[in-house]
């Protein structure tokens, strides 16, 4: 079985991201490659919180961003995910924004993704918080997904692999 993957916003933003500054340059790339040549490796699941956030953002491609998760399955908001993002805020794990970082990590956990991908390293993919993430979601019988950027899953097939 593949390993499931939740996309976070940030991933359809990199992918067409317009900015020439070598740090975004090298995230679309790396975006890109694992997008293009990776991806069809895991089973890749989004959610409706992603699509609003792209649809209310103000950036150039957001039209190009959402299409690129238009084949995706959505996880569902079930009722059980506003209180793990209640405990997320109150543990401050995440930061004050129900919509935003908790929602995502809740659902990637609720849904027991193996991985929330993104490019969010202040508060997702930061090995300083995985410890107390790990902690939490422990406390609420919560699977816990690995939270890492597509730098990190580009070494994801074996060598021995065609």
């Amino acid at each position: 079985m593949k390993p499931r993957v939740y996309i976070e916003t940030s991933i359809p933003s990199f992918y067409h991201e317009i900015r020439a500054e070598p740090e975004m340059v090298a995230r679309r790339d790396w975006t890109r490659h694992w997008w293009d040549e990776m991806r069809d490796d895991y089973l890749l699941v989004s959610s409706v919180a992603v699509l609003d956030e792209l649809q209310s953002g103000d950036f150039p491609n957001r039209d190009q961003a959402i299409e690129l998760l238009s084949s995706l399955p959505l996880v569902p908001l079930e009722l059980e995910i506003a209180e793990i993002v209640r405990v997320y805020i109150e543990q401050k794990v995440m930061p004050n924004d129900p919509v935003g970082d908790a929602l995502h990590l809740a659902l990637a956990s609720f849904h027991k993704c193996d991985f929330l991908l993104t490019w969010n390293c202040r508060h997702l993919a930061n090995a300083n918080k995985f410890g107390h993430i790990r902690q939490v979601n422990a406390m609420l019988g919560l699977y816990i997904p690995l939270l890492v950027t597509p730098l990190e899953l580009l070494g994801g097939r074996d060598e021995t692999e065609g």
